[in-house]
């Protein structure tokens, strides 16, 4: 069956459908990772957006249950350039993912690295073109929109109940990689919804502020809570939970371009002037300067976007990466370490 991806400049890219049937509406981005495509359609920091992968061929090793990183695909529909490997499509089309193959994904990306991610339409089967590009432009934009109680977890739930230090993880769309790393390191781990009330948080010995999808303007009823809570407890935020942090700090944030997806993104550690190779998924990010009392502690050299910051006045500290990967290097896993460190500090 025969596909095409369209995206409200009018560009149009055709294809083979190789998922389900249908079509699925979504802000188009790219993703750099060469592999981990499983892992990123379950990501749900990748809600409401349809994923270009820019590796030539995609499937290849397949896919496995310990691969997702949450219950559910959250990616709106897939791009590739080629589509193969035992059972890829087919778990694709089981879970009723619209899926293109034979995309000329290249210039689809220059395209969009050029004039940005935007809203875009995934098609598979017959249909107009114009009346796709039509439904296309009455979507709403990404900015504004509030899309982590749409991915967050309904009621608070224990993933590991045993440790040397409790951490409240605040679910704003979280990874399961997250969990994992912080279990894997000696933690009691307890998960709350993205409305969690502060008082409860505070009875922990550290917070931890997830990633997630969405514009982080839009949350301000999360940044309330994160004041409530600093100078209370020690708070780590990742990717959107470091945006939250830093806006709780007085900072602000701004939409990226074409913002930073992939596991092969070059960030400096300014403290040691090393390079980190890190994962990253997000759209938005903190404008330099903006955040009063922090230190820059990270820098992407590829763009100068801010990576990092810690306050100098409380135990709150954010990276916009990830360093738990899943998928992607793993050369920031210090940073869980340093989490630990704080909150024993703070006691």
């Amino acid at each position: 069956m025969t596909g095409f991806l369209a995206l409200e400049d009018g560009t149009v890219f055709r294809g083979d459908s190789v998922g389900a049937e249908g079509f699925a509406f979504g802000e188009a981005v790219f993703t750099t990772s060469m592999t981990g495509y499983q892992e990123v359609v379950t990501d749900p920091s990748y809600a409401e957006q349809i994923v270009c992968f820019t590796a030539p061929m995609i499937g290849n090793y397949g896919v496995a249950a310990d691969r997702c990183e949450s219950s559910r695909p959250h990616a709106r529909a897939v791009v590739m350039r080629e589509a193969r490997g035992p059972g890829w499509t087919d778990w694709l089309h089981e879970r009723g993912i619209v899926a293109l193959s034979g995309i000329d994904t290249r210039s689809l990306v220059v395209h969009l690295r050029d004039a940005g991610a935007m809203r875009a339409i995934a098609v598979s089967g017959d249909a107009s073109v114009d009346e796709a590009l039509a439904a296309v432009r009455e979507q709403p934009e990404m900015t504004g929109r509030s899309l982590a109680g749409a991915v967050s977890s309904r009621e608070a739930y224990v993933f590991s109940d045993a440790g040397t230090a409790r951490i409240a993880v605040v679910d704003y769309g979280c990874k399961r990689s997250i969990l994992d790393r912080l279990a894997w390191s000696g933690a009691a781990v307890t998960v709350y919804p993205h409305d969690a009330d502060p008082d409860e948080l505070v009875r922990y010995d550290g917070v931890l502020l997830s990633n997630g999808p969405g514009d982080p303007a839009a949350l301000g009823y999360t940044v309330d809570t994160i004041t409530a809570l600093l100078g209370r407890v020690p708070v780590f935020g990742i990717c959107l939970g470091h945006q939250l942090l830093a806006t709780a700090l007085g900072g602000t944030t701004y939409k990226l371009t074409f913002g930073h997806h992939g596991g092969n993104h070059p960030v400096r550690r300014i403290e040691s002037g090393s390079v980190e190779i890190t994962s990253q998924n997000h759209n938005y990010a903190v404008a330099e300067g903006s955040v009063p009392d922090a230190d820059i502690t990270h820098v992407n050299l590829n763009d100068g976007v801010v990576e990092g910051l810690r306050s100098t006045e409380m135990a709150a500290f954010g990276v916009q990466y990830h360093p738990e990967a899943g998928p992607g290097p793993h050369d920031a896993e210090y940073l869980f370490e340093e989490f630990r460190l704080l909150m024993e500090a703070s006691r």
